[in-house]
């Protein structure tokens, strides 16, 4: 069975964080791979998946996961733990959530642990990635915001997509 939800862009919040009355604030999705706070702007996103089945592809590199069907499109599944140099998602964890993003007319599925709520972050609340940030998060991250007592490390979709 397939289960699918629309981004409506209208801002959620995280607990413990109030809403960002910023007319300037940029909206994010949030999500959890291996533990970490992600943020990827909402503007790329194109639809939100529970779990999939991924075909596979033989040859493709380890961060490819495979491919799978969206309303008879292909759709490359990039896990992002694989990604961002993490371990394997353990035996027995739940199946993966695909965020659906659109580059060059082609989809791409972003992996993830868990999938959270659309939330405004303010420019002022930005800062650049730290310097004890591990390397292969830093190549793909345009900087982080706090969030509580959380960083959120915010995502850069291109980036993230330049694979090999």
């Amino acid at each position: 069975m397939q289960t699918e939800a629309r981004v409506s862009g209208l801002p959620g919040a995280l607990p413990g964080v109030p809403p960002v009355a910023d007319a300037a604030a940029e909206m994010f999705l949030t999500l959890t791979v291996a533990g970490q706070l992600c943020g990827v702007p909402v503007l790329a996103v194109r639809d939100i998946l529970s779990s999939q089945a991924i075909t596979r592809v033989p040859l493709a590199p380890a961060e490819v996961a495979g491919s799978l069907n969206l309303r008879g499109r292909i759709v490359t599944a990039i896990d992002l733990r694989r990604r961002l140099g993490l371990p394997k998602r353990p035996a027995g964890s739940p199946s993966p959530m695909s965020v659906v993003v659109e580059q060059g007319g082609e989809l791409y599925s972003l992996l993830s642990d868990s999938v959270g709520e659309v939330v405004p972050l303010s420019a002022e609340g930005f800062a650049g990635n730290p310097p004890t940030l591990d390397p292969v998060w830093r190549e793909v991250s345009r900087g982080v915001h706090r969030q509580g007592d959380r960083l959120l490390i915010v995502l850069d979709v291109d980036r993230i997509l330049a694979i090999g």
